[in-house]
């Protein structure tokens, strides 16, 4: 990139916290644009806090909270590369828009990606229309993805490639975002910033739930959703066990319920996975790895990043996980709902999760599984 292709521009940049937004705001500033950071403040809102009836200093403590930490650090980037600094706080919307989809989800028997819902509604909803009212070009983030003549597409570094979780950009938002880690390493980006004399050159990377952290998913999911006990059967339809309640189980998770001494396995029990959940009648089925594996299943609420593709002219590859390996698939599109079928059966085709389709390094987009 020439120096001078920001010259003039106003960009926010999405300072999380972290290193990769910081290098993110560097290189735009570098490239002579004029670099705004901006923190969104998504968790934990006013509401939740009250709700609990703790004062804030106890409810971050108590929950292990990297809020005020994050936005700290945030801050303190902007210090150190010398640009201006906003918070948005967007938690009401976060908890509204993204947790209680989080809690219907589960509720409802699916295993939800907030991941995605915080991308689509928050990063580049409310945050980019913000930027946009607010005189702005464009905005940026540290997102591990590369945009080509408005095609998403894979970056350089495949292992850190965030693309599944940006499946739901169009052509609008891709026209006014920017990923200028896609040419980039995470270990090179670690380099650049500390060559700058970054602070958070080594900062820990963040993990779980965007924005809320690294939790326990369970104990997070009984803040709204209370344990009921129910029967666990095998694929025979046998009693062989209890479990806590539907809404804690994702297809393809390895245990976490309780077996019955008279469990039909005698002492050689092997390994079991969740193979279905009914969630009317409150039951959990298992079975052995071979029988928590699908060959084919429905995509619904599909989403393309450039446009409905000619599917029968790309060489259709798809992902089910944030990280996961591009599956080979034939598809067939019928009343707006994609028919996937692999050669291979896959354990963990969960009902809920995104099923992301690539054309090579293209990410064309994706939908939920049904």
């Amino acid at each position: 990139m020439k120096e001078s292709l920001g010259i003039g521009k106003k960009i926010a940049v999405g300072l999380s916290g972290g290193v990769d937004s910081a290098v993110t705001a560097l290189l735009l500033k570098n490239q002579g644009y004029e670099v705004v950071g901006v923190h969104l403040y998504c968790w934990p809102p006013k509401s939740e806090i009250e709700k609990d009836g703790l004062s804030r200093d106890v409810w971050i403590k108590k929950n292990d909270c990297r809020a005020d930490e994050d936005r700290k650090s945030a801050l303190k980037t902007a210090l150190e590369l010398q640009i201006p600094f906003k918070v948005l706080d967007f938690s009401e919307e976060y908890k509204k828009k993204v947790i209680g989809y989080f809690y219907r989800e589960y509720k409802a028997g699916r295993t939800p990606n907030p991941d995605v819902m915080c991308n689509s509604e928050i990063k580049f909803g409310m945050f980019l229309e913000w930027a946009m009212k607010n005189g702005f070009f464009n905005i940026a983030t540290g997102h591990y993805a590369k945009k080509n003549n408005l095609k998403l597409v894979i970056p350089k570094d495949k292992h850190k490639d965030q693309t599944y979780f940006l499946y739901r950009l169009g052509q609008k938002e891709l026209d006014k975002v920017l990923f200028p880690l896609g040419d980039y390493l995470k270990n090179e980006v670690r380099k650049v910033a500390e060559k700058k004399g970054l602070s958070v050159a080594g900062r820990p990377d963040s993990q779980g739930i965007c924005f809320v952290g690294k939790v326990d998913v369970r104990d997070f999911l009984k803040k709204e959703l209370k344990e009921k006990k129910g029967e666990v059967l095998d694929v025979k339809g046998r009693v062989i066990g209890e479990h806590d309640g539907v809404w804690f189980y994702t297809i393809g998770q390895r245990g976490g319920w309780r077996l019955n001494p008279e469990n039909g396995f005698g002492g050689n029990i092997p390994p079991l996975y969740v193979v279905e959940k009914d969630v009317k009648e409150n039951r959990l089925v298992v079975g052995e790895g071979k029988d928590a594996k699908r060959r084919d299943f429905t995509v619904g609420e599909l989403s393309w990043v450039s446009g409905k593709p000619d599917l029968g002219k790309v060489s259709l590859k798809m992902r089910i996980r944030h990280g996961g390996e591009l599956i080979p698939v034939k598809v067939d599109l019928k009343l707006g709902k994609l028919k996937v079928k692999m050669d291979d059966g896959q354990r963990g085709v969960a009902p809920g999760q995104a099923a992301v389709f690539y054309d090579d390094k293209e990410c064309l987009g994706g939908g939920i599984i049904e």
